[in-house]
């Protein structure tokens, strides 16, 4: 596949469009002391939405009910676990992936 110019515009377009949303954020909060309310309301944002990713691939939508994905529920206990006990982000991640590629294996 050979690459055009139009083309490599358009990759590098998406970039920018993906990257300044990400940056001048951080910029914005690095240079301004936010009050202790707000930094405590930030806090609960990444468990937020850790729950509703998973939330999202526990249930399984069927043509006339919502069901519970067992595997994705088995998966999650020694995550679970993991995370409580090490509050550590690698850690929990790891035990997770590889507790679903065990039960994906042998299930």
């Amino acid at each position: 596949m050979s690459m055009s110019l139009p083309m490599l515009w358009l990759i590098l377009g998406c970039a920018i469009v993906t990257v300044i949303p990400r940056i001048v954020p951080f910029i914005f909060v690095r240079s301004v002391q936010l009050p202790e309310v707000v930094l405590k309301w930030l806090s609960y944002i990444p468990i937020c939405i850790l729950t509703a990713l998973v939330a999202e691939n526990m249930l399984i939508e069927t043509e006339n009910a919502v069901e519970l994905d067992w595997t994705v529920l088995l998966a999650m206990l020694p995550t679970l676990l993991t995370a409580l006990w090490t509050k550590s982000l690698s850690a929990t991640v790891i035990i997770g992936v590889i507790s679903m590629a065990f039960i994906r294996l042998f299930l």
